[in-house]
């Protein structure tokens, strides 16, 4: 309300505070619900030792090319799933980190199958030279990794346990999407066309962290000045 006041902003640690210490009530119910993502409290994710097990022959994140931590230029992107209710159904998403544009894959289930399906399908859909890579967590799903970098030339790294900062851009839209896909439902009753139409929202919709271009038109920018490289190379 007040962009030129710098005395009158505040900032989003305040507004999480002041509603998390409100008493309980209606009021703070109804406070919550109109935060992003809805939670009731912050809670610490913990640094135990990690069940999951381990995935046969991962290749860490820390030699994941240098190019791809400067965002300059597209074609790497960061995977994860989001599940529905008792995690009975799941939906593959993938986000592109220099422009955050995001492509939403139908799974029938959050095995490594089924993953390995939707995402090689889902890659092959976007041009070679736009599936550099793909970072991922240490999510059994991902089990059947080295068919996915065979299938689509994408090569996959993962994130080291317990670091979702590692994934921050495919986090973040996680959980922009749960406003389509809220947690708690059956996300089986979204076909690949309605996941498409969301994806289409979420890559029209302007962002802060790209100077409130869409992902679309940040892609467009990139493209252009791809374009005009190669072609003053030539001249």
């Amino acid at each position: 309300m007040h962009p030129e006041d710098s005395s009158q902003h505040v900032s989003h640690e305040t507004i999480y505070n002041a509603i998390y210490a409100y008493p309980r009530g209606e009021l703070k119910k109804q406070l919550i619900a109109l935060l992003r993502q809805g939670h009731g409290g912050r809670r610490p994710r913990s640094a135990g030792q990690d069940r999951r097990g381990q995935i046969p022959e991962m290749v860490s994140i820390h030699v994941r090319p240098p190019e791809v931590n400067d965002r300059l230029m597209p074609g790497h992107r960061e995977g994860d799933l989001i599940k529905g209710a008792k995690n009975q159904s799941a939906v593959g998403v993938l986000v592109e980190r220099s422009t955050r544009l995001v492509l939403l894959c139908k799974m029938p289930d959050a095995t490594a199958q089924s993953a390995l399906a939707a995402f090689t399908a889902k890659l092959n859909q976007v041009i070679e030279p736009m599936r550099q890579t793909l970072t991922y967590d240490q999510g059994r799903e991902m089990a059947r990794h080295r068919e996915l970098a065979k299938a689509t030339g994408a090569r996959v790294h993962f994130c080291d346990p317990h670091s979702l900062w590692q994934r921050g851009s495919c986090e973040n839209t996680n959980g922009l999407l749960r406003q389509f896909l809220p947690k708690g439902t059956d996300l089986s009753v979204h076909d690949q066309d309605a996941l498409d139409s969301i994806a289409d929202m979420m890559n029209n919709r302007p962002r802060q962290t790209l100077g409130w271009k869409s992902p679309y038109q940040a892609f467009q920018q990139f493209m252009q000045a791809i374009a005009q490289r190669q072609d003053t190379t030539i001249h």
